[in-house]
């Protein structure tokens, strides 16, 4: 069985703010604001949602399907993802654009201002997967164009697959009405502190309100960890301590990977949110989104440090 993921592939540019973003922004001229961060530190890596969360996937010996578009400069990238094993037969590719690119500035708080332009994936168009329903255990729809991820969502929804709803970054894009019926058509929602206070305030409502729509939600809290809420329980999950930490980018994306390793395996939703904890773990410990490899064996190890199991 697969495990569908849909969202962008894009490139990342990441710059590094030695100092703190609030420091320099006066709450009381941001009708004028106008302002410049210098960034000693700079990087291009190799991105986006959707890769990201099928890169992991590959790591944890899970088979993914990625669905996601990429521009006139992606070739190399669609190579790069098929070398690991990510199978790319439903990346569209548009010769007339470029292809996603992600700004990513990280202060020395690991606070984030983030600048995306969609390129080829704004274009893009959702194709024909009828014939690889009867291999799909699961789905999630992460951030690209909004258009594709409500009609992704309403996909897996005529074809009973089971799919958590990410809107992340392009929450601002949806409307009141489209961000309803998105959690109508989902099985779970997962999404950061911020972007879950942002959708509980525009639609005025509280997480036991959403649960007679979902099955579980998920925020996610940085290195703190996350917490579930279902209709019966809240869950509450320590972070999976890193080593070292170089860059936080990606490790939202590695977590879901590693909690939807989880569910196709059978575990709980307290213990594949472990493994989603611990996977993130690891790619803060590096520059870029990618992990080059997994050793298992201290991937165990890493979470019976954290759990105690």
């Amino acid at each position: 069985m697969k495990t569908l993921v849909s969202g962008s592939t894009a490139y990342d540019l990441l710059l590094g703010y030695e100092g703190v973003f609030a420091d320099g922004l006066d709450s009381k001229a941001v009708d004028d604001l106008s302002m410049a961060f210098v960034t000693p530190y700079f990087a291009k890596h190799h991105g986006g949602t959707g890769a990201n969360i099928a890169w992991g996937l590959q790591l944890l010996g899970e088979e993914s399907l990625l669905v996601s578009t990429v521009g006139k400069d992606g070739g190399e990238y669609i190579a790069l993802l098929e070398d690991r094993g990510v199978s790319t037969s439903y990346v569209e590719k548009l010769a007339e654009h470029m292809t996603a690119t992600a700004i990513i500035a990280t202060d020395d708080r690991e606070n984030q201002i983030i600048f995306f332009h969609p390129g080829a994936d704004a274009h893009g168009s959702l194709p024909d997967l009828s014939a690889d329903r009867d291999d799909l255990f699961y789905a999630i729809v992460s951030p690209r164009n909004q258009t594709l991820m409500m009609e992704m969502l309403g996909w897996c929804n005529e074809f009973g697959v089971p799919c958590i709803f990410d809107p992340g970054q392009q929450l601002m894009s949806f409307s009141d009405d489209d961000l309803s019926r998105a959690i109508d058509l989902c099985t779970g929602v997962i999404g950061n502190e911020h972007e879950w206070n942002l959708l509980t305030e525009r639609l005025n409502t509280t997480e036991g309100d959403l649960l007679k729509c979902v099955e579980y939600i998920i925020v996610t809290k940085g290195d703190k960890g996350l917490t579930i809420f279902t209709q019966d329980d809240v869950i509450e999950i320590a972070g999976c301590k890193a080593d070292r930490v170089i860059n936080p980018t990606g490790a939202g994306d590695a977590l879901r990977a590693g909690f939807l390793k989880g569910l196709s395996s059978g575990l709980s939703l307290r213990d594949a949110g472990r493994l989603g904890a611990a996977m993130g773990s690891f790619v803060v410990e590096i520059e870029g989104t990618l992990l080059e490899s997994l050793d298992m064996d201290i991937l165990d190890q890493r979470m019976k440090d954290a759990y105690g199991e």
